[in-house]
Order: C-alpha cells, then structure tokens, then sequence
C-alpha cells in the first residue's frame, strides 16, 4: 500500500524543498563489499549468488526507514512495504526487469526469486510492482569486473539503485565493489552510509 504525505509533516521536509526541483538530484556512492560468507553459503546450500546478495539488500533496508519513503512526479510517497528488482537474461538474448516481493524468510523470498526470474525470462515482459512497493533497483553485470557504474541524473527514475559486475577474489577473500545511487530528497548521506553498513553487518551474518 502507498499514500501520498505532505513533505513538512516528515523529516524529508528540507530536503524535499532543496533537492526535489534540482537539476541533479541523484547521489551516488562507491563501496567494496566483502562478500566471503555469501559465496560460501551460496556453495554450501546450492543458491544463486544473486538471490542471496538481494535478499540482503532488502534486509539492509528494511531498517532504515527512509527506504519507505520516495519522490514521484513531484509528490512524497509514502510505502508500507519494499521490493528487490533484478535484470534477467531472458530467451531471447536480451533484459527484462523483474521485481521481487521482500520477505524476511530467506526460503520464501528464494522461491519467488526462482519462481518469477524463470517467469519473465521465458516469456521476455518484465514484473513490475512498483504500485505497491518501494523498489530498490539492481543490476549486476557478472561478464566483468567493474570498480562501479552511475545511473540516470535525470530525475526521472528516483528509485535507489546498486549495481555491481563479478566480484573478485584475493587471497581467502572475496571482494565486491558496488554503488549505490539514491534520490537526495528520500535520504541523506548519513542514511545511505548506514544502509551500506547494515548491508555488510546483513551478508556477515547470514547463516549457513
């Protein structure tokens, strides 16, 4: 469920006034991720890397609360609940775009990921649930390494937003840069530093 909130009566009120019209409201940070634990518990229980780096997004966010809140078109809007998109290889060869419900169960929120990927690459249209959701944006371009990506600055698409290539090795570890861009008017950098803490403190302690 969404709902439109007035700017002042939350504590977005200042940024909304600064950053709501600015020509560039985007902010985008870089961070190395150790993601050790996740590539051995992937191997361990037979899951997908991706899956289970999502599900830790989600639950990195699900306790910051400013994740619940999002400017569109102009407006401040106010969501009960938050989703994990994912890009998928579909059939043929190319993207499609598929939103996943966020659930605390780690074996519910991996059967919707199975269930819905396959879905929206066989039949190559995306899932979009971005009426009722907040949507955090991924996209993980797992041909390369990369040191990190900017999306749009337009002001168009205001979602938050991670994408990271394949994550590397060096001795025992192994390490992932990522970046995250977000809307300045939903957080500020001291709530998207927390939000990459608790995503660390998220994927550390994630159980074998």
């Amino acid at each position: 469920m969404k709902q439109e909130v007035n700017p002042r009566e939350t504590s977005r009120a200042q940024a909304y006034e600064l950053w709501m019209k600015a020509p560039n409201p985007m902010v985008t940070f870089f961070k190395t991720i150790d993601v050790t634990r996740l590539v051995k518990v992937c191997r361990k229980r037979g899951l997908k890397f991706n899956m289970l780096f999502d599900y830790c997004i989600g639950r990195a966010a699900s306790s910051v609360k400013e994740f619940y809140l999002l400017p569109v078109d102009g407006k401040l809007i106010q969501y009960d609940s938050i989703a994990v998109n994912t890009i998928v290889k579909n059939k043929e060869g190319e993207v499609s775009s598929c939103d996943i419900f966020y659930t605390e169960n780690l074996e519910e929120f991996n059967r919707q990921y199975i269930e819905h990927t396959a879905q929206v690459a066989a039949i190559c249209q995306d899932r979009d649930l971005s009426d009722d959701y907040m949507v955090i944006g991924t996209s993980a371009i797992i041909d390369t390494e990369i040191d990190g990506a900017v999306g749009m600055n337009s002001g168009i698409f205001n979602n938050p937003f991670l994408i990271w290539g394949r994550y590397r090795k060096k001795w025992l570890r192994y390490k992932l840069p990522i970046s995250f861009q977000f809307h300045h008017t939903q957080m500020d950098g001291a709530h998207a530093g927390r939000f990459l803490a608790n995503l660390q403190k998220e994927i550390d302690n994630v159980k074998k």
